[in-house]
């Protein structure tokens, strides 16, 4: 069951985007979708889809992370980057980090305005995935409510 949290990054961060910055705040041309563990963001405008599948992630983000609207979302953003550049570190050394853990690269590409909901959603992964496997990503492990 670990690996179904890799899922997430494997279909999830596919960040593919015709325009240069454009934002993503108002996600109208499919609604989020959630069922059970599996959370899923789409826009068919910049053409990018985030899948969550994360046994206990949709739980836990209601009811333990912070509120939307808690932190900026420049500040998710900047969090985001450097947890993305710390995670495809882990990916790029199998040797020392344990690959059922870090299979795949994420693909977050910092000139990308993807919007409050995307980002929001992605740092609180990175909080429950330290807090779930024990994992240290940025020098501290941010506890939950």
């Amino acid at each position: 069951m670990k690996n179904l949290y890799l899922l997430f990054f494997i279909i999830a961060i596919i960040f593919s985007c015709k325009t240069s910055k454009k934002s993503i705040d108002s996600i109208e041309d499919k609604p989020q979708a959630q069922v059970g563990d599996t959370l899923t963001i789409s826009s068919d405008k910049l053409e990018y889809d985030i899948i969550i599948i994360e046994p206990g992630f949709s739980t836990w983000l209601a009811s333990q992370a912070k509120p939307e609207g808690y932190y900026s979302q420049t500040y998710l953003e900047n969090k985001n980057r450097r947890y993305v550049i710390e995670w495809n570190t882990r990916v790029l050394n199998p040797q020392r980090y344990s690959t059922s853990l870090y299979e795949m690269q994420i693909n977050y590409q910092y000139n990308i305005d993807y919007g409050y909901d995307v980002n929001y959603k992605l740092y609180n992964y990175f909080i429950f995935f330290q807090n779930r496997y024990r994992q240290n990503l940025l020098g501290t492990i941010v506890p939950t409510n």
